[in-house]
């Protein structure tokens, strides 16, 4: 596959000097090491043919080491459905910083040069070999899983009352099903009612309250109920029109917008200003972004989606 340059931002350069990639902890090519000038033929390119797992740690990381042998043993185990990339994010922190990588372990699942879901956190196997079925298409979702994925479908689609219907049909059979809880909040916080999405987190098991899921959910509930003092978003396309590199006019249109659900749109925005200009407000424009992937969630399609054209505009 021929693929985009790979480059990065103005400024940027490894932290120390890039080391040639290698298998790791094998001696197999289902698991290799991998360094900032490689990560392109190692996972962008590579994930033309099979989809490619990064593993994003570091030494320090106790739950890096955690994850380690269980996700290799069962990529491992998935005979060549798959393939893990590993980075030390201390000796090549670039790709982890704009992709918006800000906790550890984070693996993200890249198919046809993109990224299209990851995890973080030291998972059981059980539930990385689930994610790997998924990835790969090897295994039929459960009527649970199903109905989770059509809720989350829903709510993505701005459809709040078959979400809700179908999160809630979950928690009837499951009352600590996490991801329904989160989904059900998240249709409060999208319909504005604050006060109930705090009393479905408050019911978030003991055992789930360090979720990384949940303090995603409780950032995007403050980012909503930011937004009384905008402009308003016709008046704000308007200065656009007539200024294209208005990126003030811009980036308010994609608090607006955001503010308004319209992820995805927030998202081109921003990424706009980032194409058009990366240093405008000190790399304002995709700080933002990151802000909120880390608001709506590792596994968002709205983060998904902006985590491909954010890929695409630096791998270009």
């Amino acid at each position: 596959m021929t693929g985009p340059t790979f480059t990065f931002s103005p400024g940027l350069s490894p932290s120390k000097p890039a080391q040639p990639a290698a298998p790791a902890g094998g001696g197999d090519d289902l698991v290799r090491e991998t360094t900032t000038r490689d990560f392109m033929k190692d996972v962008i390119e590579a994930s033309a043919t099979v989809p490619v797992l990064v593993d994003f740690w570091a030494e320090w990381c106790g739950p890096c080491k955690q994850l380690a042998p269980a996700i290799e043993k069962v990529v491992r185990a998935a005979k060549g459905k798959v393939k893990l990339v590993k980075m030390n994010i201390d000796h090549h922190p670039e790709v982890a910083g704009q992709m918006g990588i800000r906790s550890i372990p984070a693996v993200i699942a890249f198919k046809g040069g993109q990224p299209v879901d990851g995890f973080m956190g030291a998972l059981p196997e059980s539930q990385i070999k689930t994610f790997i079925d998924k990835i790969t298409a090897g295994g039929a979702p459960s009527p649970v899983e199903a109905l989770i994925a059509e809720g989350e479908a829903a709510l993505a689609a701005g459809d709040l009352q078959t979400a809700s219907q179908h999160f809630a049909a979950v928690l009837q059979a499951e009352p600590q099903n996490l991801a329904a809880i989160l989904g059900l909040a998240d249709v409060c916080v999208s319909a504005g009612e604050f006060k109930e999405a705090e009393e479905l987190l408050a019911s978030v098991p003991a055992a789930s309250a360090a979720d990384p899921r949940v303090a995603a959910l409780k950032a995007r509930m403050a980012l909503a109920q930011q937004s009384a003092d905008l402009s308003d978003v016709v008046e704000l396309e308007a200065r656009i029109t007539r200024d294209p590199n208005d990126h003030q006019a811009r980036f308010d249109l994609a608090l607006a917008l955001a503010a308004k659900d319209h992820k995805q749109e927030a998202a081109d925005q921003l990424i706009e200003i980032f194409r058009r200009d990366r240093a405008w407000n000190d790399d304002g424009a995709r700080k933002q972004l990151l802000t909120y992937f880390e608001a709506w969630g590792n596994k968002d399609p709205a983060t998904l989606y902006g985590r491909r054209r954010l890929s695409s505009a630096l791998f270009s």
